[in-house]
C-alpha cells in the first residue's frame, strides 16, 4: 500500500496530501529505503527514455554531439533551442517533420507555447517526445527498417528496445500498454527502474549507458527546459542523472550507483520537485542553500506566501 509523503500547508492547515511509493537502493544495489508498492509493476513513462536512447546507440545511431543524443532522451519543452536540434536531427537524415509520428502538440514552456498558440497550430516537433522519434527514424534508415509503422511493438526498432529495456531492468516480461506519444511502453517496478539507472550511472565509460548517462548530465536543459525539475535537480546536485515521467513518476542515480525510484499515486506535478530533494537528502547528497529552496515551494494568498509543499517531516 502506498504512504503518505507530500502535504501541502496553508496558513497552517494541511489542506491536501499526496501518497505514493519509494525506493532507494545503496551503491550496493540493495534497498536501503522501501515505502510503499515498489516491487508491483508501474508505467514508467518517459524514464524509459534513456533505455530507448541506449538501444538505438547499440543498432548503430551515431549522434553529432552529446546535445544531440541529449534531445533523443528528452521530454523536451517545445523551445526554440529544442526544436532547432530536432529540425537538425531529421534534416541530417533526410526526414520531413511529418514523417514524426508522434501527435501534434503545443510546446509546454509558457513563452514558446504562447507563440505558437500564435501562429496558429500544434506541429509534431513542438511535441515532448519529438527528439526520441526523429533519432528513431534515423536509426530504422541506419538499419534497413522501415520508417513507417515503427511505433508498432512487432517493429523490429521496438523489439530492440522491449529486449534492452527487459536486461536493463531485469523486469519480467509481460503485457505492455501505449504511452503518451503513441509507442510500445513496459511495466516495470520501481525497484528495478532504479537498478536500471543504476547501471546506466556506473556503466564502462564509452559504453552506450554510459554515452546516454553522460549526456543527459552535460545537457539538462536539453532534455527538459526552463525550470524544469530535472534541470534544476541536476543542477543543484552534481553528478546526478535523473530522468521524469508523467503521472508522477521520477527515477535517476548518482556515480557510486546509489540510486531512487519513485511514482505519486495523485500524478500531480507539484509533489515532485519536493519528493525528489527530500530522497535526495536521504540519499546523502552534500546540502546546499539551492536544495533547501527547492524542497518546500511556497503557497501563494493573495501575492503573499502562506503557506508551503512539502515532503511530509520524518515520511522518508
Amino acid at each position: 500500500m502506498s504512504v503518505e509523503l507530500v502535504e501541502v500547508v496553508r496558513s497552517g492547515f494541511r489542506e491536501c496530501v499526496h501518497r505514493g511509493s519509494v525506493v532507494i537502493l545503496g551503491s550496493d544495489g540493495e534497498p536501503t529505503l522501501e515505502l510503499g508498492e515498489v516491487h508491483l509493476p508501474i508505467f514508467p513513462r518517459s524514464t524509459n527514455k534513456p533505455m530507448q536512447a541506449i538501444t538505438l546507440l547499440r543498432n548503430g545511431f551515431e549522434p553529432v554531439d552529446d546535445a544531440e543524443l541529449a534531445i533523443a532522451t528528452a521530454s523536451h519543452f517545445g523551445e526554440p533551442d529544442h526544436v532547432a536540434l530536432v529540425q537538425r536531427l531529421l534534416e541530417r537524415f533526410g526526414f520531413d517533420e511529418k514523417q514524426l509520428e508522434c501527435p501534434a502538440d503545443y510546446p509546454f514552456e509558457d513563452r514558446a507555447r504562447a507563440a505558437a498558440v500564435t501562429a496558429g497550430q500544434p506541429r509534431k516537433i513542438y511535441m515532448n517526445c519529438s527528439g526520441k522519434h526523429a533519432a528513431m527514424l534515423a536509426t530504422c534508415q541506419i538499419n534497413g527498417w522501415p520508417t513507417e509503422g515503427y511505433l508498432a511493438e512487432s517493429h523490429p526498432l521496438q523489439q530492440s528496445v522491449i529486449a534492452t529495456i527487459t536486461e536493463l531492468t531485469g523486469e519480467p516480461e509481460t503485457d505492455l500498454g501505449i504511452d503518451g506519444c503513441g509507442l510500445p511502453i513496459i511495466p516495470v517496478s520501481l525497484v528495478n527502474l532504479a537498478r536500471a539507472f543504476a547501471a546506466m550511472a556506473t556503466a564502462t565509460p564509452g559504453s552506450p549507458e554510459r554515452r546516454v548517462a553522460e549526456a543527459i548530465r552535460a545537457h539538462p536543459r536539453v532534455i527538459s527546459g526552463t525550470n524544469a525539475p530535472d534541470l534544476l535537480a541536476m543542477r543543484t546536485t552534481p553528478g546526478l542523472v535523473c530522468k521524469i515521467g508523467a503521472d508522477g513518476v521520477h527515477a535517476g542515480a548518482l556515480p557510486d550507483g546509489s540510486a531512487f525510484a519513485y511514482k505519486i499515486d495523485d500524478g500531480h506535478d507539484r509533489a515532485r520537485m519536493p519528493l525528489t530533494l527530500a530522497v535526495l537528502q536521504r540519499m546523502g547528497v552534500e546540502w546546499s542553500d539551492a536544495h533547501t529552496e527547492l524542497a518546500a515551494l511556497p503557497i501563494m494568498g493573495g501575492g503573499a506566501r502562506v503557506g508551503v509543499i512539502r515532503a511530509i517531516p520524518g515520511a522518508l
